[in-house]
């Protein structure tokens, strides 16, 4: 057996593997997941942390810091970085919310979700046509 041989053994098995439903089915499970992600990221950022900022009037934590350097003297995050090293304390409280409420939205939608299925599941479902005919059938020949 050669290496082209075993190369050729290699390709077909590997087109077997990513062929598999499984795999397709995570593949198609990441994408609209990503896609999911970025309507819940919108979501947050565009339409939830505006109004909580209308709230607490702009409040921003991401700016807050503790310098860990006397050479640190800005009094913004960006520039304090340049200066030395800080501890930024307030990006990862705002990473933190950010998550909370993300975590909530989904929370809510996917409870939303299971609602709706159970709804579905709980609601007769009507019987076909040839169930219907065969009941007719049945109480026709019920009351011969």
């Amino acid at each position: 057996m050669g290496v082209d041989d075993k190369g050729r053994r290699m390709l077909k098995e590997f087109r077997e593997f990513a062929m598999k439903g499984n795999v397709v089915d995570l593949a198609v499970g990441v994408i609209i997941g990503a896609a999911f992600g970025a309507i819940v990221n919108s979501l947050v950022g565009d339409v939830i942390m505006p109004m909580i900022g209308a709230v607490t009037g702009g409040l921003d934590f991401s700016n807050y810091f503790t310098p860990l350097s006397k050479a640190v003297t800005a009094t913004n995050l960006a520039d304090a970085k340049k200066q030395g090293a800080v501890l930024a304390w307030g990006s990862f409280l705002t990473l933190t919310i950010n998550f909370i409420i993300v975590a909530f939205v989904l929370f809510l939608v996917i409870r939303a979700m299971n609602t709706l299925k159970r709804k579905e599941e709980a609601a007769p479902s009507k019987p076909s046509a040839e169930v219907e005919l065969l009941t007719e059938i049945r109480d026709v020949l019920k009351k011969s």
